[in-house]
């Protein structure tokens, strides 16, 4: 089995299938897609025998699309209404400059970033597959993504939709990727990700040290060179797509239960949140 740039997937992957937590024939099966699975996927059921109003049913591409639906809809409405209610909170002087912001929205601001933390450390580490934490995970982040974009947006006004739009672009062109097999998941492309993910998570973090010490921010200045790196992990964040469908898909093809679908549902919305932090950021160097 491939492993994921994406630590939910990741680590489901060494922990719930690895350690056979769910049976020996739960998992993510390791026998091409064509292979019989007998009475594989869930314990005492072959492929589609479990009845359909089992807690336990094997997952479908349906669980997967409306939990994943039901993620973003949670999102966006939290990152709407605190985005309008963000526009209230900053305090300009007389040309319309931004001088500073309320604490409320500092709070939300923070509190937003630091809840969706805690709770993605939760659900991956714990191998959560639960609704409420996925619900809650995403109404964190639309908190907090609303609260910037909201900032953001008297700063450059129609950032906001302009970075929602190409999220919600760049999300289908790579699912119509995936879904034609225009790009092979191949082990190779998934080393090549994975590794790409953890060059630029290296990058981001040697650039916080020297702005935070030494002044030069370089990777998030603004520039030639911000630009040109925000592009980078805009493209490395949409390969991350493919391998996030490719998980989703062998959660559904070995059989796992039904409630992993939010599991799936939240390694997605991970990868869509860190895109559209991406396209905002780069949006805002271009304005500039």
């Amino acid at each position: 089995m491939r492993s994921s740039s994406n630590p939910a997937f990741r680590n489901l992957s060494r922990g719930s299938a690895a350690s056979g937590q769910y049976g020996p024939n739960v998992g993510f099966d390791q026998r091409p897609y064509g292979t019989p699975q007998g009475q594989g996927g869930v314990p005492g059921y072959g492929p589609g025998q479990m009845a359909a109003g089992s807690a336990d049913r094997p997952m479908t591409v349906d669980d997967v699309v409306v939990k994943t639906g039901l993620s973003l809809g949670v999102a966006l409405v939290f990152g709407v209404l605190t985005a309008i209610w963000a526009q209230t909170q900053l305090v300009t002087d007389s040309l319309g400059r931004v001088e500073g912001m309320s604490g409320a929205l500092l709070g939300a601001l923070f509190g937003g970033l630091i809840v969706g933390l805690v709770l993605s450390l939760v659900i991956i580490f714990g191998q959560k597959a639960s609704g409420p934490l996925t619900l809650a995970y995403s109404a964190a982040e639309g908190i907090f993504l609303g609260a910037l974009s909201g900032l953001f947006e008297l700063l450059y006004p129609g950032i906001a939709l302009q970075a929602l739009i190409g999220t919600a672009g760049v999300f289908i062109a790579m699912l119509v990727v995936y879904k034609t097999g225009a790009v092979k998941v191949t082990p190779k492309l998934t080393k090549w990700i994975v590794g790409a993910v953890g060059g630029v998570v290296v990058l981001m973090l040697v650039n916080l040290l020297t702005s935070l010490f030494f002044g030069f921010n370089p990777l998030r200045g603004g520039g030639p060179i911000a630009i040109i790196f925000s592009l980078v992990v805009i493209g490395i964040a949409a390969f991350s797509f493919l391998l996030d469908f490719d998980q989703a898909d062998r959660m559904i093809r070995s059989g796992m239960p039904a409630k992993w679908a939010w599991f799936a549902a939240f390694g997605l919305m991970t990868t869509l949140v860190w895109l559209y932090l991406e396209i905002l950021r780069l949006l805002s160097y271009l304005r500039d």
